[in-house]
């Protein structure tokens, strides 16, 4: 897979342009704030959404899965868009995700959306991780000095160019954080200068956006 790395707490990583994290030297990929079976929790709301958000996901990640040879995935929390999302899972999604959890060795990361998430839905369900020095959580711990992975704010950049305001989703990253995007389908996007942000990496603090070829580096103002 193509792609531009970067070197973080002595690991080398690398953004994909759609938000995932490959981490080479273990064969894992990392993602956040999948957010499955958020349409369904709308619509028991009275808010009707196309109701194919977990199947495009998991599209999306089958394909991810093929282009980077991984053996394994870490899921950074929201998973789901409520806990009991788990059991409202379509049977083509289901049977999705079982395919691949047959193949990745797969864990979830709990967070705020899907803290009660129960058993029954395959892989390992942990609070949080610490793996080859890297911390894996949901949401960045303010103060935290140990090298830490996470997602929660789904992060985007917006910028004008030529008079037009564009939106991309970005990673930020600290000496000391690194915060992914929103993965999944049915997600909005918080703006990177956000002062939620901010308040939650301290600084200096950079928006990274990936493509095929190249890794942009947009530092953000105090």
């Amino acid at each position: 897979m193509r792609g531009v790395s970067l070197s973080f707490a002595g690991q080398e990583l690398v953004p994909t342009p759609d938000g995932a994290l490959l981490w080479p030297a273990r064969r894992a990929l990392l993602v956040a704030d999948l957010h499955f079976e958020k349409a369904s929790w709308y619509a028991a709301r009275g808010q009707f959404l196309p109701p194919y958000d977990s199947e495009a996901t998991l599209a999306a990640l089958t394909a991810l899965a093929e282009r980077t040879g991984a053996r394994e995935l870490w899921c950074l929390g929201d998973s789901f868009h409520d806990s009991a999302g788990a059991q409202r899972l379509p049977g083509t999604a289901r049977a999705m995700l079982t395919e691949l959890q047959r193949r990745l060795d797969w864990t979830w990361v709990v967070g705020n959306h899907d803290a009660a998430l129960g058993t029954g839905i395959g892989g390992r369900i942990v609070a949080e991780a610490e793996v080859d020095g890297l911390l894996l959580r949901h949401e960045a711990l303010p103060g935290e000095t140990r090298p830490e992975l996470s997602g929660h704010f789904h992060p985007k950049l917006r910028v004008r160019i030529r008079g037009r305001s564009i939106a991309r989703r970005c990673f930020i990253q600290t000496p000391t954080k690194l915060i992914l995007p929103a993965f999944g389908a049915l997600t909005g996007g918080l703006d990177a200068a956000d002062p939620a942000i901010r308040a939650a990496v301290g600084r200096p603090a950079s928006a990274l956006v990936a493509t095929d070829d190249r890794l942009l580096r947009f530092p953000l103002a105090a």
